[in-house]
C-alpha cells in the first residue's frame, strides 16, 4: 500500500498505460492483428487496473482518483471516436476493421463500466467479479473461439461452444484468482472455497446472457447479469 492516494493513481495510469500502449506497439509491429489486439487489452487492462486498487490508502478520495484512470481513457476514446484528435495506433488496437467510429461502442462501454463500479463499489465482490468476468469471460470468449473451430450455439450461430465455455472458465478463474489476491492481502474477508460454486454460477449465467446479446452491448449486459448475480449470490 502507498500512503499518498495521488502517487497510487499516477502509478495505476502509468501501469495502465504502458499496457495498452505495449499492445498497441506490437499491434503496429504485425506481432498481433487488429482483432487479438483488442481483445489482449480487454482481456489484461482490467485485471491490472484491480491490482492497482490494493496500492491505494483506506481514504474516501481513494476511489474517485482511481476512477479517473478509467475515465481518462473513456475521454481519450470520445475524442477520438469523433475526430477530434487522431490517434492511428489506438484505433487500430482497439477497433475490429480500423474504424475509429467503432471505439464508441464497445471499448467505450468497458470504460464507462469501470468508472462506475470502481466509485459505486470500490474494493468489493461487486465490483471485482462483474469486471473480471467482463475481462476474462467476454474477452477470452472471441479469442478462443475465433481461433479453435467448435459446433456453433443453437440459438446464435456466430456463437461457438468452446468459446462459451472459455467464457465460463475464464469469467469464473480470473474472478476468482482476484477474490483471492484480495482476501490474501486483507482487503476481503470472505471465504474463497465458499465462493466457487457462486461465482461459476454467475459466470454461466452471464455466459447465457452474452450468447443472447447484440456484440456492440454485451459489454453492459454482460456486466449487468454479473453484477445482479454476485448481489444476490455473494
Amino acid at each position: 500500500m502507498i500512503h499518498n492516494p495521488w502517487l497510487a493513481a499516477l502509478i495505476t495510469l502509468l501501469c495502465c498505460l504502458a499496457w495498452m500502449q505495449g499492445v498497441g506497439f506490437l499491434t503496429r509491429k504485425g506481432v498481433f492483428s487488429n482483432a487479438t489486439s483488442r481483445k489482449i487489452i480487454h482481456i489484461g487492462t482490467g485485471p491490472l487496473f484491480l491490482l492497482c486498487w490494493l496500492l491505494f490508502p483506506d481514504v474516501p478520495i481513494s476511489r474517485f482518483l482511481a476512477a479517473i484512470v478509467p475515465f481518462l481513457i473513456v475521454v481519450q476514446l470520445s475524442l477520438i471516436g469523433f475526430g477530434i484528435i487522431r490517434d492511428p495506433s489506438t484505433t487500430k488496437s482497439m477497433s475490429r476493421s480500423g474504424n475509429k467510429k467503432e471505439l464508441l461502442k464497445g471499448p467505450l462501454f468497458y470504460g464507462i463500466i469501470f468508472v462506475l463500479l470502481t466509485v459505486l463499489f470500490w474494493k468489493s465482490p461487486l465490483a471485482i467479479v462483474p469486471l473480471m468476468i467482463l475481462c476474462g469471460g467476454d474477452g477470452v470468449a472471441e479469442l478462443i473461439g475465433s481461433r479453435f473451430r467448435s459446433m456453433a450455439i443453437p440459438w446464435k450461430k456466430k456463437k461457438t461452444l468452446i468459446g462459451s465455455l472459455a467464457m465460463l472458465l475464464g469469467g469464473a478463474i480470473l474472478s476468482l484468482v482476484i477474490l483471492a489476491i484480495f482476501r490474501i492481502n486483507g482487503t476481503l474477508n470472505l471465504k474463497i472455497a465458499e465462493l466457487i460454486l457462486p461465482v461459476f454460477a454467475i459466470s454461466f449465467i452471464a455466459t447465457l446472457v452474452e450468447s443472447v446479446s447484440p456484440s456492440d452491448l454485451d459489454n453492459i449486459t454482460v456486466t449487468a447479469a454479473a453484477w445482479l448475480l454476485t448481489w444476490l449470490l455473494i
